[in-house]
Order: C-alpha cells, then structure tokens, then sequence
C-alpha cells in the first residue's frame, strides 16, 4: 500500500503563512490569543525556525544550532516532561520529549480520555508549560467538570473522603442557583462564586486555577477539524509560548482529513498517523493521541498494539505506545496463584503495557488504580507482580 506524508498533501503549505482559506476553519474558531497576552513567565518566541523545518542542513549547522540552544539554557531536548504517572515516566526515559509521537490504546470505557487529561493537567502545573487538548468526544465545559471532580481528590495525595462526583457536582450548582433564584440565604449568582463559596468545590476550584491559564481546551469536529487546523493553532501556540505546548488528541479515528478523500478506513488512519508525526517533528512538540481498538480488539481477552484501529502505520510512526487493559480481565487463570475471590479487587485497576518504545525497553507492564466516579487515577503506581495473560509461564 502506497503512504503519503503529511507534507505531500499539502505541498504548497508555507509554515508562515496564516492563509486556510482553501479549508474549512475549525467549528467553533480557537482565538488564540496573542504572545503580549499569554501569562507565560518567559519571553514568547519561538524555538526554532519552523521555515528551515524540512530545508537541508550540514552537520555543522545543526551542532552549532543546538549548541546556541545549550549557551542560552534551553535544555528541553535533553530534559523530558514527566507525565506525572509513576512507573511510566521510569520506562519511557523520564517523560515526554518533543518531535515525538505517544499513542495511547484501549477498549471504551477503560480510562484513556481520564489518563490523557490528567497527564495533560499535570504537563500544565509545570509553570512554563502548557497543554493544548483538542476533544472530539466532549465540550470544554465538560472537561472543567472532569477536571473539578479530579482536583477534589488531589492527585497524586489521593484522599477519597473529600472528593465529589460529576452528579454531585451538578447538584451544588443547581441547588444553589435555586436558591438565589427564591431569594433565599443571598445565593450565589455566578458558577465560580458558587464554587468558591461551597466547601466541597472550593479547594479544587483553587487547585485547578494554578494551571487554567495554560490548559486550552478545543471542542474539535469530526467534520471540520482538520489536520491542517490543528497543525496551524499548535504553530500559533508555540509562537505565543516560545514552543512549550504539548498537543493531546482524543481521539486519533476522528481527526478530518478533507479535501481528501481516503480510499478506506487505513488509508485515512495512515494520513492522520503521518500528519500527527510530521507536527511533532516540524513544530518540535510532543504529540499524545488516543486510538480507538478495533473489532477484533474488543472481542479480544487482552488488547495488543496491533488490535488498534487502522493501519500498521499506527505502528511504524509511534515513537511510544501504550495499551490499556483492565487488570480483572487479563489476569492469568492458569497461575498457580490465581484465587478467584482476591481477584475481584483488582477490577479497579488498570494496565499500562508498553508495547512500542523507540527509546528504551518495551512489553512493560505497569498498574495504576482508577477512581473513575472522579475521573482520576492515582499516579502512584506499580509494576504487575501477578501472571498475566499472553505472559509464559515456566514450570519449574
């Protein structure tokens, strides 16, 4: 099967120039606002010259580049952002680095849009940092929900007693609006004084403004967000942060490719895959993507890299990838140690497999535990002691 890159699709598209008008804009439009505006504690200017991105480059070019780079101290090539989620950042060489490409797999239902907005809200508490999250599944509005209720337990110091649900939630705001609305207690009119006020939302609320100047938030379409729009409003962002944003795609399948016009679901998967690829590696930025599995994948006992849905480009472009599992369902029945009463408690409990990794070992396998009525895992996580399916047993 014949692949084309992201930059073959659009041969004319000249990194300097703003001019969409041959495509559709994104629905609804992101302002990005520009670099005087953004309450970034450093100079906005970009990293590197993006116009130079695919222009040919002598070696004694590219070292004396990056030796500027070193004698100003930016030191982001050679420092990864942890994503906050232990042991992963340990088997994935300390974190995320820019030019590279994560996806992160899995059936519904098993965490991945919780994992990816929380590692994109720990990327945002860094003070320089900032995480650009474009959501084909969910409105803005309802992410700062998820974020509340995540905050209400404080991540990594989990503590359940103090944490509220998405309907409890609802409900303090309802409840409260109503009463100003009968004129009772001088209710609070506005949803961050009703926040602010109420002991349950109050803390969260002041953990989630430490970094809510530095977490955008896009409702993409499916019909009109396109890979070209996204690789404009992630080169905008760069220009106003001086090139620290890191991009979060939920999910990859969803992401429009027109005007062109795929011949099949692979086809499309491997335009989308190779135009993830080329933004991380022309805009020097760290891609995270979310892949939905496939048919086969879900009737499947545990899914593998493989079970994504698409083509094998998922594969060859990937730099890390990741699979989720549910730890209930993959646990080895055959193990000597299997009881099946005890392994009831690991049903809240996910496995991090990583499956692909460019830059260290990979088939490792990681848990964490999820409260998902708080949409959060707690970060603090472990290393799989038990028998696994898919692993071999050797008899002794």
């Amino acid at each position: 099967m014949t692949t084309r890159r992201f930059s073959e699709e659009y041969p004319n598209y000249d990194e300097n120039e703003n001019d969409v008008e041959a495509y559709p804009p994104v629905d609804p439009p992101i302002a990005i606002p520009p670099a005087s505006q953004m309450p970034a504690s450093q100079p906005a200017a970009p990293r590197n010259n993006r116009s130079s991105a695919h222009m040919p480059r002598t070696l004694t070019q590219v070292m004396n580049d990056a030796n500027e780079r070193v004698v100003r101290g930016d030191l982001v090539d050679y420092v990864p952002m942890p994503t906050g989620f232990d042991p992963l950042d340990g088997f994935i060489g300390g974190g995320l680095r820019k030019t590279e490409l994560v996806l992160l797999g899995g059936a519904q239902g098993i965490g991945k849009t919780i994992a990816t907005l929380q590692i994109a809200r720990n990327i945002a508490m860094r003070p320089e940092q900032y995480a650009f999250y474009l959501s084909y599944e969910h409105t803005e509005t309802h992410l700062m929900h998820r974020l509340l209720c995540m905050e209400s337990v404080n991540p990594p110091d989990i503590d359940l007693s103090r944490g509220i649900k998405l309907r409890d939630l609802y409900q303090i705001i309802v409840a409260q609006r109503a009463k100003e609305f009968m004129g009772r207690d001088g209710g609070a009119g506005s949803l961050q004084q009703i926040l602010r006020e109420n002991p349950k939302t109050a803390p969260a609320l002041a953990r989630m403004a430490r970094y809510a100047d530095r977490l955008i938030l896009v409702k993409a379409s499916p019909a009109v967000t396109t890979l070209r729009a996204i690789k404009e409003m992630t080169a905008r962002l760069c220009d106003a942060t001086g090139g620290n944003v890191t991009v979060f795609v939920d999910y990859l399948q969803k992401i429009a490719v027109h005007p062109e016009r795929p011949r099949d679901e692979n086809d499309k998967v491997t335009m989308i895959v190779e135009g993830l690829k080329d933004i991380a590696l022309s805009l020097d930025v760290p891609v995270w993507s979310i892949v939905a599995a496939d048919r086969d994948g879900l009737k499947s006992k545990r899914i593998h890299l493989f079970h994504l849905r698409g083509s094998s480009a998922l594969d060859y472009e990937s730099d890390i990838a990741i699979i989720m599992n549910n730890k209930y369902q993959i646990l080895s029945k055959d193990h000597v140690t299997f009881n099946p009463y005890t392994a009831r408690q690991y049903r809240d409990w996910v496995v991090f497999t990583v499956e692909k990794n460019r830059a260290g070992r990979s088939m490792q396998d990681m848990e964490f535990q999820l409260h998902g009525q708080h949409f959060s895992f707690d970060p603090k996580g472990q290393k799989v002691q038990q028998q696994l399916i898919d692993d071999k047993v050797i008899e002794t």
